[in-house]
């Protein structure tokens, strides 16, 4: 009993932590299993029969992935614009000291604490009143203003975790400010920006409050999978889903990997004991 209960006292932490990532993952197995059904009938969502039909045939329906293609495009165009913009408020934040730093610190918090459903209504008044016509730019538009506050958040969470003195020698070996930034600062700061553009990426394509009000006649995936399931979700859209998620799951290891890679590399092995003979 007590070799029971001392192995329930070192690993219990272990148990929670494994029984929260699968309640976190249930629902990504669930539409991966989806995504071989052949379901009985438009409306049911029960697995009826294994099929690889929905894997050879992702396009069945052209409406879904026209949207599936506008949604990548959105996404790609609001991460760029977000990612740059927030990487360059980051530096200025987190390096540089000016009047109004804490008010700005703030403020940058605001877009991420503020409601979607008031933030969308408040930028369709903004369009309406400005005559701005709703469409796929409005679109590209109210995610990079979302977005740009995570970007912020993340870069700055990296600058903050860098060590300074590391840039100062650089440039005590006569490095410019240049070859610094380009060889010292930006690898370091590079994790941190690779994961503001995925998490950016990833808010712009699951979007679908903001963008249902500023959209007009534009279709992205989420609104067509909400306008779908009043008829019937295809099961291909299980498929989108699965393979956006593998998608994410390979860059994240990939760049796990990488960086383990590169701190294996910094490992300089010690040099070898002599044995004091000449």
């Amino acid at each position: 009993m007590s070799r029971l209960a001392r192995w329930f006292a070192e690993h219990w932490v272990m148990g929670v932590a494994l029984l929260v990532l699968g309640y976190l993952f249930l629902p990504i197995a669930v539409v991966a299993a989806l995504s071989f059904n052949r379901p009985s009938s438009r409306l049911s969502y029960d697995f009826n029969e294994f099929t690889l039909d929905n894997w050879r045939n992702p396009c069945a329906t052209s409406d879904m992935c026209d949207a599936v293609l506008r949604s990548v495009q959105i996404g790609f165009l609001a991460t760029v614009a977000a990612t740059v913009l927030g990487t360059l408020m980051a530096f200025a934040l987190a390096r540089h000291r000016f009047r109004g730093r804490s008010g700005l610190n703030v403020l940058i918090f605001l877009p991420m604490a503020t409601p979607e459903l008031v933030m969308g209504t408040s930028l369709l008044a903004l369009f309406v009143s400005g005559g701005v016509p709703l469409g796929f730019w409005t679109i590209v538009i109210a995610h990079v203003m979302f977005c740009v506050s995570f970007v912020v958040v993340t870069v700055k969470a990296r600058l903050s975790g860098m060590d300074r003195r590391l840039e100062e020698a650089a440039m005590d070996l006569y490095a410019s400010e240049w070859q610094t930034f380009r060889r010292i600062t930006l690898p370091l700061v590079l994790p941190g920006i690779v994961a503001a553009a995925l998490l950016a990426f990833s808010l712009s394509f699951d979007d679908f409050i903001i963008t249902n009000f500023n959209s007009g006649t534009t279709v992205t995936f989420p609104m067509y999978v909400w306008g779908a399931a009043q008829r019937g979700i295809p099961p291909q859209v299980n498929v989108i889903g699965t393979a956006m998620f593998g998608v994410a799951l390979l860059l994240v290891l990939a760049t796990s990997l990488r960086g383990r890679r590169a701190r294996r590399a910094t490992i300089v092995p010690a040099p070898a004991q002599g044995n004091g003979r000449p």
